[in-house]
């Protein structure tokens, strides 16, 4: 089949605008394709990873590692989906975002530069980053499981980094109040 504008256009949920290379706090969903769950369950409020979740938190794990001005804060796999607060250090002085003191939280100073090479070819975006992720936990699985694109959520401030970082926290206990539980 050709393209046809009409039928294939994508219409895109980012924020019109917006630099998502920007330094600030990201909160991410990443949903299995179909909603299947395949990385474990939920039993009693807890989520029990098997040997797919367990790749998966693996490679959500190693971010930082191929993403130097990636750090990772709270997150949690789930039977079909990924929930992760990422943030993005680079170009702290001066940065539009919400940019609270959690750093330090990371042994990160203020002001302090990060001089870490990128790895050849990396973009500095939330969305390279996510893309990163899917394709890491793809080579191990040797197909996608992912559903196209993802959601995320800029964190502009703490009361709302407090808010989703209890909402991740709390997400295996709330699972049958889940929008993506399949019961």
């Amino acid at each position: 089949m050709s393209y046809n504008p009409t039928i294939h256009h994508r219409r895109s949920i980012r924020l019109k605008g917006y630099d998502y290379s920007q330094s600030g706090l990201y909160f991410v969903t990443i949903c299995v394709q179909n909603h299947t769950c395949l990385f474990g369950e939920i039993t009693d409020g807890t989520m029990f990873l098997n040997a797919a979740g367990q790749t998966v938190e693996e490679c959500w794990l190693s971010i930082p590692q191929h993403y130097p001005d990636a750090v990772l804060h709270e997150s949690v796999v789930m039977p079909n989906h990924v929930h992760g607060i990422i943030e993005l250090t680079h170009n702290d002085v001066g940065a539009k975002n919400f940019s609270p003191p959690l750093q330090t939280m990371h042994n990160r100073s203020i002001g302090a530069k990060d001089f870490s090479p990128l790895p050849c070819g990396t973009s500095r975006t939330i969305g390279a980053i996510v893309r990163g992720f899917k394709i890491g936990v793809t080579k191990q699985f040797g197909n996608s499981v992912w559903q196209r694109n993802y959601w995320e959520h800029i964190i502009r401030n703490e009361q709302s980094y407090q808010y989703i970082t209890n909402y991740i926290i709390n997400n295996p206990m709330n699972w049958n109040k889940d929008k993506f539980y399949t019961g």
